[in-house]
């Protein structure tokens, strides 16, 4: 049977002419760029794409539990992929004959002139009819059936469709496992920023304490006649330029809140987290990552998952389009009840009526437009081959600057820590000899500022490494807890 529909269309090449049947080449993309390898110990970098392995605190997993609960544009994915789901249904059934219940009624008058007319007048002068099988004028029609089209999917072009759709529908999911890495990547990445903002209100307000007592001190001193004016005024200064800190960083805390709030769904309110650290207790630290990134791993990434089978569903329409030139064969039957007369149409057996048609059909006039098509779908693949490609790119750099932050952001972590004892212990040191006379007032607040300064700038050290592992679990692909 197969050969005969092959015979056939071959046939029906020969009819419509030989141009009739010519199609485009196949496509051909440029090499592939390869991801370098690397002997890392895959198993240990691996670990970095499990969030719980990562983030121990309690307080941002119940954060995180929250987000992929009520976000939004969680929610909305959810249903983008139950959409492709329905489309991937709809292209599995596509080679499977369409039938269909037909109820239809109508009425000709045919013109004496006409074929029909002159059969129709001859036929009703007939002695081999009856009263039933007369044929009034005007004619009408009815029929009660089923009516069926279905297309051979000689050429593999349903096929091809079909994998088209099953692709897309997997790069939906992969669309979604992205959303999904991101929000959590979003709410570690902020709730690491609220406790570091946390961290800075504490040094601010312990730093607040502190000036407080070195004004109180200038002033005994000044009414001793020890400290002059200009010294109270530069200290009183100093407080009141810390105190305004105090506020900039609330306001920093309550965006980084609402900030949190709106990814979970949520209207603002206050975001339950842990206590502040030791600054420079560096036994809460992450772990040195080590260093390499497999490429077997950098693949598994969900935007390279999702622009890999973006590309195989390119090519998959290039593979239709191409087959959209060969002749198509559709076999359209029917079976059901017609008559001429409404009291007649159930009659049996004698209204019973049945047929087929088989029809190839091959592009004559239409190929410009097919191979418009073409052309569309070959740049689409090219699309999505120098868009998977670039990919790959951003991916290795990513990790690879991740790998990097995190490494370089210990290192700096442990000489900020030894800065800020050292700088302690001259405030310490500065206002003994300032009390003793030793020190003036301007070595005091330059101490003071100093500290303060390096002070915060090791919170934000901390906050970088906790940034650089969201960066790297991130670019890793993450995985949903």
């Amino acid at each position: 049977m197969n050969k005969r529909i092959y015979q056939y269309a071959l046939g029906a090449c020969l009819l419509t002419g030989a141009g009739a049947c010519t199609t485009q080449k196949e496509l051909q993309l440029p090499e592939r760029t390869v991801a370098p390898v690397t002997t890392a110990p895959a198993a240990d970098t691996l670990s970095l794409a499990s969030f719980d392995r990562i983030f121990q605190d309690q307080y941002l997993k119940n954060l995180v539990d929250s987000a992929l609960l009520n976000n939004y544009d969680l929610l909305a994915a959810s249903r983008r992929i139950s959409a492709a789901q329905t489309n991937l249904m709809m292209a599995r059934n596509a080679w499977l004959p369409s039938v269909n219940l037909s109820l239809t009624a109508g009425v000709d008058h045919f013109a004496d002139y006409t074929m029909t007319g002159v059969g129709n007048f001859d036929t009703n002068k007939s002695p081999n009819i009856n009263d039933d099988q007369r044929v009034s004028d005007p004619t009408p029609e009815y029929f009660a059936g089923i009516r069926s089209s279905w297309e051979i999917d000689i050429w593999g072009k349903l096929k091809q469709q079909r994998h088209a759709t099953m692709a897309r529908f997997l790069a939906t999911s992969e669309a979604r496992r992205l959303l999904t890495t991101q929000i959590v990547a979003g709410v570690t990445g902020l709730y690491y920023e609220l406790l570091a903002m946390d961290n800075e209100l504490v040094i601010i307000r312990r730093n607040i304490k502190l000036q407080e007592t070195a004004v109180a001190t200038v002033h005994i001193q000044k009414d001793a006649g020890r400290a002059t004016e200009l010294a109270l005024q530069q200290f009183t200064a100093q407080l009141l330029s810390t105190q305004a800190l105090e506020f900039g960083v609330k306001q920093e805390i309550a965006a980084l809140e609402n900030q949190l709030n709106a990814l979970m769904g949520r209207l603002p309110q206050h975001i339950e987290r842990s206590a502040v650290a030791d600054l420079v207790d560096t036994t809460n630290l992450p772990p040195v990552v080590p260093s390499g990134i497999p490429a077997n791993l950098l693949l598994h990434r969900p935007d390279i998952q999702r622009a890999e089978l973006e590309l195989s569903a390119t090519k998959a329409d290039v593979k239709a389009a191409r087959a959209a030139f060969f002749p198509g064969l559709t076999i359209t039957p029917y079976a059901g009840f017609n008559a001429f007369k409404a009291g007649l149409l159930f009659k049996t057996p004698a209204s019973i009526a049945w047929g087929a048609l088989g029809s190839i059909t091959a592009p004559i006039f239409n190929k410009k437009q097919l191979k418009a098509q073409y052309n569309i779908s070959t740049a689409n693949a090219y699309t999505a081959f120098y868009e998977y490609q670039q990919a790959i790119v951003n991916g290795y750099q990513e990790v690879a600057t991740a790998l990097n932050k995190v490494e370089n952001q210990h290192q700096a972590f442990s000489l900020k820590s030894k800065e800020v004892l050292v700088l302690q212990q001259a405030v310490s040191t500065a206002n003994i000899l300032f009390t003793t006379g030793y020190a003036n007032y301007l070595e005091v607040i330059t101490a003071q500022k100093s500290v303060l300064e390096a002070e915060l700038a090791l919170v934000n050290t901390r906050k970088g490494v906790y940034q650089g592992l969201v960066s790297l679990y991130r670019s890793l692909g993450g995985s949903a807890r």
